[in-house]
């Protein structure tokens, strides 16, 4: 049982700061911020999930089985992610690719703690074990101050240098070779990842997470600390949300740089908006999240309620689609995961042959990139985002990733693609190289 408590903030962009500092504290943090996009499906403005009371950890294998126990038995909020390799409990697939970040393949823990930010109204949400500390805590983040953000920044000797897993050359190789499966007929479409990478570095999170929110301002912006495992995300994209027996998904593909001439910009973004080849990608997608989808669905309540709108954003213009469905009641929320998992927009078209395909030309594993971070409510309502433009940390190792992707179809031009993968890297590399 948790006990509830309602708080008015005066200074909310000051707050939030302090709560995030405040949470450092803890072994298990989510902290979800929408950045006050104007989001149609938004229950909150930004949510903390803090200090695990109970939590799992699991390989792939039947992992979405131990997570419906998980969330069966706890019937509370549970926070976490699922890692794209659960793709090898959905399938008969693999994951053999080098894997610098070690990052388990699905987390999740029931908080002792939970934070839900809408407008200025916080509501807290303890545990009642815990109840009696909510004072405390509260006087203990109000009392943070802006000099303990500045002291925080702990100096960095040694510059990072950001590698390339796959080089420039090779990347045109292993397009040309994705574009041999789709000339044969083996797929529509892949998306295709490359990893950038440091190695026997350190970074602090809280700093490099503000950085990369500051500059990205996204609306499924979050960060996730896992023990010594941090994910740092700029997201622009959700992946699923659940709410009563309603489903939303909304895939991104199509993207186009901003310019600092509003002219050019709004000629980039309308050239976006008229773009066949990336319209097409997304309705490939569109199509297979509705296949997905219908799985489940009650007979004809899968609707697409917006096809390739164009939305800006601070880095980028994305083309992004709302796809919804009505599932039946008794369906539990993990089934629905697992029947629409991975995302469409980070695999291809057919689903199967193209992870098999990705599986083979991509060189890295891709852990919690291209999974799902998000939460369940008591009554199994979700929300997830697509960890994209994220930076992933491994402490110990000293291992710090960003990968990036894009859609390849017969019309690509890998010289395109390699460009709209370096805008797409531009924000992650910008926070770690300054």
């Amino acid at each position: 049982m948790r006990t509830s408590n309602k708080h008015n903030i005066k200074n909310v962009e000051l707050f939030k700061k302090q709560l995030l500092f405040w949470s450092q504290q803890f072994d298990d943090v989510v902290w979800l911020d929408s950045n006050n996009f104007n989001q149609k499906f938004s229950n909150y403005d930004a949510v903390l999930a803090v200090d695990a009371f109970t939590s799992i950890q699991s390989d792939f294998y039947k992992a979405f089985d131990d997570l419906k126990e998980y969330q069966n038995t706890t019937k509370d909020w549970i926070f976490g992610y699922l890692s794209y390799d659960l793709k090898n409990d959905v399938e008969d697939l693999q994951s053999n690719n080098f894997d610098g970040l070690q990052f388990p393949d699905l987390y999740f823990f029931q908080p002792k703690k939970l934070f839900l930010l809408k407008e200025n109204v916080i509501e807290t949400l303890y545990v009642n074990t815990v109840e009696d500390e909510l004072e405390e805590d509260l006087k203990n983040v109000h009392k943070i101050k802006n000099c303990l953000f500045e002291r925080s920044r702990k100096v960095i000797n040694n510059p990072i240098k950001i590698k390339l897993r796959i080089h420039k050359d090779e990347y045109f190789e292993k397009i040309e070779k994705m574009q041999s499966h789709i000339h044969r007929g083996d797929i529509y479409e892949a998306n295709f990842c490359q990893e950038f990478y440091a190695e026997d570095t350190s970074i602090n999170p809280f700093e490099t997470y503000q950085k990369l929110n500051s500059i990205s301002n996204p609306p499924f912006a979050t960060f996730l600390k896992c023990h010594d495992k941090y994910v740092l995300s700029a997201s622009l994209e959700r992946y699923l949300k659940k709410e009563e027996n309603k489903v939303i998904s909304q895939p991104i593909k199509g993207t186009a740089k901003r310019s600092e001439s509003v002219t050019e910009d709004e000629h980039l973004k309308q050239s976006l908006q008229a773009d066949e080849k990336e319209k097409s990608e997304n309705i490939m997608i569109v199509d297979l999240v509705r296949n997905d989808l219908s799985k489940l669905a009650n007979k004809g309540t899968v609707r697409v309620e917006e096809l390739c709108k164009v939305y800006s954003f601070k880095q980028v213009h994305q083309m992004i689609s709302t796809i919804v469905a009505e599932i039946k009641y008794e369906v539990n929320p993990i089934d629905i995961l697992k029947a629409t998992f991975p995302m469409g927009s980070m695999t291809g078209a057919p689903k199967i042959s193209a992870m098999k395909i990705i599986e083979n030309l991509e060189e890295t594993k891709r852990g919690v990139y291209s999974g799902a971070i998000g939460y369940f409510s008591p009554k199994g309502d979700f929300d997830f985002n697509v960890v994209i433009r994220s930076i992933l940390y491994n402490k110990t190792n000293q291992y710090v990733s960003y990968t990036v992707g894009g859609a390849i179809t017969a019309k690509s031009d890998p010289l395109k693609e390699y460009e709209e993968c370096l805008v797409k890297a531009k924000a992650m590399r910008t926070v770690l190289e300054n």
